[in-house]
This record gives C-alpha cells, structure tokens and sequence, in this order.
C-alpha cells in the first residue's frame, strides 16, 4: 500500500475538526481507506471524543477495523459502552478483525446487552478471536 498524499491527510484532518458533521463524517472514512500513522491517530481520537458526532465516531471504528491496528484496542473496548447503536456494534466487529485476546472480557460482557444487533456482533467478534460462547443463545 502507497504511504497517504500528506496534502490530502491534512485537508482530512482539517475537515475532521471542523463543525461541518458531513465533512467530518466523510474524512473519518476517508481517512480510514487513506491508512498511516496520521490517519490512525485521528481515528483514535474521533472513536474516544465522547462529544462526537455518533455517526462519525462509529464510523470511526468501522475504519479502525479495517486497519488492524493494535494501538486502537484499548479505545474501541471503551467504545463498547459508547451511547447509540452503531459505535459499539463497530467496535465489537473491529475489536474481531484486529484479534487482539484483550478483547474477550469486555466483549463477554456485552452479550448481556439488550441491544440483539450488538450481541450478535460481540458473539461473531468472540468467534474471530477464537473464543467460543457456550449456551450463547441462553444469553437473554
């Protein structure tokens, strides 16, 4: 993979700071495809901002995902119990594609969400990191 245009990375990171929740939304993916250490940084910081946008700090763990990056571990468990729907269920799946075991505690302890789409993500993401829930169907 071809290291980001810098000149592009920075007109995202100047997007992702500023009040346009479009603009944001659309640099947190946008960095998220771009990749490196900039990006990286970025996403972390928008997937922990408890004052974010909830699109844009979902999407933020969707792109933390598909990067695979270790450093973005701890914050994602923290995004488990972000508010909204969509943060934590990404987190969940991100936290299963990086494979990281830190993971399995926090992730066991979503399966008692009332939230069904979430379990359901937290189950798969176990699943991926090797982990097999018994009775998971018991969970309710």
């Amino acid at each position: 993979m071809a290291d980001p245009d810098p000149k592009v990375i920075k007109q995202l990171l100047a997007d992702l700071r500023g009040f346009d929740k479009a603009k944001r939304r659309s640099a947190v993916m946008k960095l998220g495809l771009a990749g490196g250490e900039e990006a990286i940084r970025a996403l972390i910081m928008t997937v922990r901002n408890d004052h974010e946008d909830l699109i844009a700090r979902g999407r933020a763990a969707l792109m933390l995902g598909q990067l695979r990056d270790q450093r973005a571990v701890e914050p994602l468990i923290r995004a488990l119990t972000a508010p909204g729907y969509q943060t934590p269920i990404y987190a969940a799946q991100a936290l299963g594609k990086i494979g990281d075991r830190r993971a399995i505690e926090p992730l066991l302890a979503a399966l008692n969400s009332g939230n069904e789409r979430f379990r359901q993500a937290a189950l798969e993401a176990l699943k991926n990191l090797g982990y097999e829930v018994q009775n998971a169907q018991d969970q309710d």
